[in-house]
């Protein structure tokens, strides 16, 4: 199981985070939301899986971010269709494709992107692409077809760990926790000691 920890910005609250080691550090790129990343960001320990997240960013700008900011992962969040995530994957990163649920989710429409990414990440549909607080109904997952490893996100907590377990007692191919907003003090900063005993406990699973 892996963990990536996502809406980060400050300089000493990102030093804090990468002494604990989550698999994946998320930055977000889109310039109206509240953990936008404007200029700079940290160099991360190379076991740190650095992750840009952008929502219907143009691709020149996503090419351009890559080298600068030594991103190793792009996570899309808008309406990229299965071509453009393909031009993305050719950049050499790994491409996470992320997907807004609600009440429903039509899986069928997972089918093009089969081979345009290497993850899907199912998220909880909202105001705003990412970072609204709250889960979606995880029993929607039962009705997954693809054996394509995903990650998790939406308003997860360190009360969730139950569920998670139970998820992972299942087939469903799910690979990495994508946390943000039940973890943190304001927008884009951590409480670091609740995310070390969040990962202590995803650890154990």
């Amino acid at each position: 199981m892996k963990l990536k920890v996502c809406g980060m910005r400050e300089p000493d609250n990102i030093a804090a985070l990468s002494a604990l080691q989550p698999d994946y550090m998320g930055f977000i790129f889109w310039a109206p939301s509240s953990r936008y990343v404007s200029e700079t960001t940290p160099v991360l320990d190379k076991s740190i899986k650095k992750t840009g997240v952008f929502v219907d960013a143009s691709v020149d700008y996503i090419q351009s971010s890559i080298p600068t900011h030594q991103l190793q992962a792009v996570q899309l969040h808008g309406e990229e269709t299965p071509g453009y995530c393909q031009l993305v994957q050719g950049f050499g990163v790994e491409v996470i494709k992320a997907f807004s649920v609600k009440d429903a989710f039509d899986f069928s429409m997972l089918e093009a992107y089969e081979n345009s990414c290497d993850f899907f990440l199912f998220d909880t549909k909202g105001a705003l692409p990412g970072g609204n607080g709250y889960a979606f109904d995880w029993s929607l997952l039962k009705e997954y077809p693809s054996q394509k490893p995903f990650f998790l996100s939406g308003g997860i907590g360190l009360e969730n760990t139950q569920e998670i377990k139970e998820l992972l007692n299942t087939d469903l191919p799910l690979y990495a926790i994508d946390v943000n907003s039940k973890f943190e003090v304001t927008p884009g900063l951590k409480k670091i000691e609740e995310l070390t005993q969040f990962k202590n406990e995803l650890y154990e699973l």
